[in-house]
């Protein structure tokens, strides 16, 4: 009988079996697939019932880099983060977790080999200057053809994240100089159209000031002449005051172009700035002179009897 509790007390420890949260136990007997144990105390047949493996349930992350070759033959270089887990925990996605690959090593292999040949064969249809830009399409096409992969073998591809993309050094050098280029003939041609803006604004802007200029050039002369002529008519209302006045009064009417005469002399001699005017002053002259304005005289006066 005391040997007996001790063997009883064996037996019931090796029939408990603990399973950790977030993980799921497969167990065998004589090596075939029996059931699946889930978290907590679990109870097995001692010897006979076997924990074949253990699989965690947890997401699972493994970074990648790798070599790619373009269409135009440039080496670009990847590296990458995937990001999977264990789809869920029931029985039939527990075994083709457990029985689907030898071991986890060969999975993360195989996962590993599958990533990378999707991404190849997408960057083997691209050229070099394609890449960069279509970091976004890549992780979207490797997700589509990983994914249903992965659900085969019980797994879910929660993400992929393409994280670095480099080219070799040589490569690298020769896209700086294009960028370069690049800016450089964008700045010149920022600059031509700055250039061109600046002269086009200046020849405007000297358009608007002539024609100001002549706007105003033209007003002036308008209002030049309008002068003159109100002075003209201011002299001719005068002159013709003057002329009914002193014949009113029985006076000689070329005493007004005498007077004329005179103040035009009087102006040229205290007015003049250096000028050289030739007057013919003999008494010939004169009369010569007060005939024409007389004769002038009398054909405004004329002209104005007959309109």
């Amino acid at each position: 009988m005391l040997i007996l509790i001790p063997v009883l007390v064996l037996l019931v420890l090796l029939s408990l079996v603990t399973v950790q949260q977030a993980t799921v136990a497969i167990t065998t007997i004589f090596g075939k697939y029996n059931r699946t144990l889930y978290p907590g105390l679990n109870f097995r047949i001692p010897f006979i019932e076997q924990v074949f493996k253990r699989i965690t349930v947890q997401n699972r992350a493994v970074e990648l880099t790798f070599q790619a070759v373009t269409i135009d033959q440039a080496n670009v270089h990847f590296t990458s983060l995937l990001l999977f887990s264990v789809m869920d925990n029931a029985e039939e996605t527990v075994k083709k977790v457990a029985f689907r690959f030898v071991s986890d090593r060969d999975f993360m292999a195989t996962l590993t080999r599958t990533v990378e040949g999707s991404i190849r064969s997408y960057v083997a249809t691209k050229k070099q200057q394609e890449i960069l830009s279509l970091r976004r399409e890549i992780t979207e096409a490797v997700k589509t053809n990983v994914d249903h992969m992965l659900e085969d073998w019980g797994f879910h591809l929660i993400d992929l994240q393409i994280n670095d993309i480099t080219f070799d050094e040589e490569v690298m050098r020769s896209m700086s100089k294009i960028v370069a280029a690049n800016n450089l003939k964008a700045a010149a041609e920022n600059e031509g159209q700055a250039l061109l803006i600046t002269k086009t604004k200046a020849a405007e802007a000297e358009g608007n000031a002539i024609k100001i200029a002549a706007e105003a050039e033209r007003e002036a002369a308008r209002m030049r002449g309008q002068a003159v002529a109100l002075f003209r008519e201011e002299v001719a209302k005068g002159m013709s005051q003057a002329a009914k006045e002193m014949q009113t009064a029985n006076l000689d009417t070329s005493v007004i172009l005498f007077s004329m005469w005179t103040e035009a002399i009087k102006n040229f001699t205290e007015h003049g700035k250096g000028n050289i005017i030739f007057l013919d002053g003999s008494v010939d002259g004169m009369q010569k002179t007060l005939k024409e304005l007389m004769a002038l005289n009398s054909t405004d006066f004329s002209d104005k009897r007959k309109s």
